[in-house]
C-alpha cells in the first residue's frame, strides 16, 4: 500500500473518531477532511507523510496560502484542524511527539458578524407572498428562523413533531447531536400554524412525511434551497448589505441583548456550548451602543 493510501486510512480513522466520540456533523467531518487532504497534498511534494515530521514545512506553507489570498482566518482553522489531528494520532500512539509544537496560530482578530437592524429585519420577514403555499411556507420558516435564534441546518431538519404548538416551544437538535428546547413566541408561533393549517398539505404530497418544511418530493429541504430564497426575499425586500447564511441568527443574538437580555441566556437559546462563543454578539451590540450616543448624545 502506498504512503498516499496509509494517510487517506488516517484521515478515515480520525474522521470516525470524531463522529463516534463527538457526533460531529457532516458538514465538520468535511471541513477537517479538506483541511487534512490539502496538508497531505503539500507534504506528499515534499516526500513526507502525514506522520513524518513536518512541522518545519508547515510556515511556509501557510505564507504560500497567504500570498495566494487565503485569509488569516482560513489559515487559522486550517492549523487548528492539523492540530487537532496530531492530538489525536499522538493519543492513540501514531507518533511520538506533536510535529507542530512550534507552529504557533496566525492572530485572528474577531470579526463582527454581519447582521441587520430590526426595520430590515421586518422587511425582511414581510418580503414572501403569504396568499401562496410557497410564500406562506417561506414566512413561516423566516419568523421561525428568527424568533429561536436557529442554524439554517436546524432550521430545515426540523420535523412536524418538533414544534410543540401549546406549549409554544420547537424542539431543536444541534450541533454534538445535542438537543434544547427554545420559545418561539406568538407571532412565529401565529406564522406555523397557519401554515400547517394552509400551506404545508398543498405542498406535500403525504402530510404524515416526517418534515416540518416541505421540500421537494416531500423530503427536507436543503439549507442552500432555503439559503436561496432569503437572497430572494432580501432583494425584494431592498435589502443591498452582505448576508450570510446565519444573518438572522446573528440578529436575534444582537437585537436581544440590545434590549436587555442576559448574555447566559442568549448563550443557551442559541445552543452554544461555551459562553466565549456568544460573547462575539456583545460587541456588536456595543458597536450599536456606541453608534447612537454618538448620534444623538450632545458630547457624542
Amino acid at each position: 500500500m502506498s504512503g498516499r493510501d496509509d494517510d487517506t486510512q488516517l484521515i478515515d480513522a480520525f474522521l470516525d473518531a470524531l463522529w463516534l466520540d463527538q457526533g460531529a456533523s457532516e458538514h465538520t467531518l468535511s471541513a477537517y477532511r479538506h483541511d487534512l487532504q490539502a496538508w497531505c497534498a503539500c507534504l506528499t511534494e515534499r516526500g513526507l507523510a502525514l506522520l513524518e515530521p513536518g512541522g518545519e514545512t508547515l510556515p511556509d506553507w501557510l505564507e504560500a496560502r497567504r500570498r495566494a489570498g487565503y485569509q488569516l482566518r482560513s489559515n487559522a482553522r486550517l492549523l487548528s484542524s492539523l492540530r487537532r489531528f496530531y492530538r489525536w494520532a499522538l493519543a492513540q500512539g501514531m507518533c511520538d511527539a506533536d510535529p507542530l509544537t512550534e507552529v504557533r496560530l496566525p492572530r485572528v482578530h474577531a470579526r463582527l458578524p454581519d447582521t441587520l437592524d430590526e426595520a430590515e429585519v421586518e422587511r425582511l420577514l414581510e418580503a414572501p407572498d403569504v396568499e401562496t403555499p410557497l410564500g406562506l411556507r417561506d414566512r413561516a420558516m423566516l419568523e421561525l428562523l428568527y424568533a429561536c435564534g436557529l442554524r439554517v441546518s436546524e432550521l430545515v431538519g426540523l420535523r412536524q413533531d418538533s414544534v410543540n404548538l401549546r406549549q409554544g416551544v420547537v424542539r431543536v437538535r444541534g450541533k454534538g447531536d445535542k438537543e434544547r428546547l427554545v420559545p418561539m413566541g406568538e407571532e412565529a408561533q401565529r406564522w406555523i400554524e397557519r401554515y400547517l393549517r394552509g400551506g404545508r398539505g398543498q405542498l406535500m404530497d403525504d402530510i404524515r412525511q416526517a418534515p416540518l418544511f416541505a421540500g421537494r418530493r416531500d423530503g427536507f429541504m436543503t439549507r442552500q434551497t432555503f439559503w436561496h430564497r432569503v437572497k430572494h426575499y432580501a432583494r425584494l425586500a431592498g435589502i443591498d448589505k452582505p448576508l450570510s447564511p446565519h444573518t438572522l441568527r446573528h440578529a436575534f443574538a444582537t437585537h436581544l441583548l440590545n434590549h436587555g437580555a442576559n448574555l447566559r441566556v442568549v448563550q443557551l437559546l442559541l445552543g452554544h456550548s461555551d459562553l466565549s462563543t456568544t460573547q462575539i454578539y456583545t460587541h456588536v451590540a456595543q458597536a450599536r451602543l456606541e453608534a447612537l450616543h454618538a448620534e444623538h448624545h450632545p458630547r457624542g
